[in-house]
Formats: structure tokens, sequence, C-alpha cells
């Protein structure tokens, strides 16, 4: 018998401390046993400075939900030229604590405090992003110009 996963503070704060080691500065935790699930939940901790290329899940089935759980993010939603089309604070216990992003939009996070933390749902299996998932119009992440895109993308929230 497997045994329930406890979701506390300490795991919040063991997954902030590798996301803040991490290059990337974040840090996922599946609770699905494996890439192939129909069904990912996971957490996701997002530091400051951690750049997601605006992308999307074309596939109908795979509509993104997200809660904040600690801490405060913004999250931008562009159309297929990359204008800004939706953008919101979601934090948790804000006003606005999450998103659900349908099929096909476009859209990125920035974290807006330290240590934030998301719980996100979304159908599997797993699979890398596809070029064609990938917004053409924002650098990649690895890019010479991705710390200019995500300074643009975070100066739309201050």
């Amino acid at each position: 018998m497997t045994e329930p996963k406890i979701i506390d503070q300490k795991l919040f704060d063991t997954l902030s401390a590798q996301a803040n080691a991490s290059p990337r500065k974040r840090k996922n935790l599946n609770f699905h046993d494996a890439d192939t699930a129909i069904s990912h939940r996971l957490l996701n901790a997002l530091e400051m400075g951690s750049y997601i290329q605006p992308h999307r899940h074309p596939d109908p089935n795979k509509e993104e939900t997200l809660i904040v759980v600690r801490g405060k993010l913004g999250a931008i939603c562009f159309d297929e030229l990359g204008t800004v089309t939706h953008r919101v604070v979601i934090e948790a216990n804000g006003e606005n604590v999450g998103l659900n992003t349908p099929s096909g939009v476009f859209h990125s996070f920035v974290a807006l405090a330290p240590n934030s933390v998301i719980f996100e749902a979304k159908a599997g299996p797993y699979t890398p992003l596809g070029e064609q998932e990938k917004a053409t119009w924002a650098p990649a992440e690895n890019s010479p110009q991705a710390q200019e895109y995500f300074e643009k993308m975070l100066a739309l929230f201050s």
C-alpha cells in the first residue's frame, strides 16, 4: 500500500530551496507515477528571475490549471503574434489565486515573490514542448535575448 503524501510548508521550503539552486530557478515535484500517466498533478516552485518561454498546448485535452499555494505570480496570455491579451496577478490567499489556461493559448508566468509555489494539473502523457508549441516571437530560455524579454514580461506587473 502506498502512503499518503502530506503537503506542508516544509515540503514547500524544500522545493523552493531546490528551485533556488537550479539554473532555471524552478523545480517541480510530480505526484503522478510516470510521464505516461493520463492525469498530471504536481507542485512547481518558481523563483524570481525564472524565465518561461511563452508556449501553448495545442492538444484540445491539455488545458492547464494552476493554483498558487504560496507566493505570487504574474500570469500572461498572448495571441498568435505575441500581443498580450490577458495579464493577472495570482497569489496565495489573494483575490485571484489561479488560472485555467485553455488549450491553444500562448501563456507564461513570472514569479513576483520569492519562494512561490503552484499546484498544477493537466492531462498526460508528458511530452517535451515541440517547436509548434513554443512561441516563435519569444526567445528561447537560454538565448542571449531571453533576459531582455523576461524583463519586459516582468515590467507588465510593476
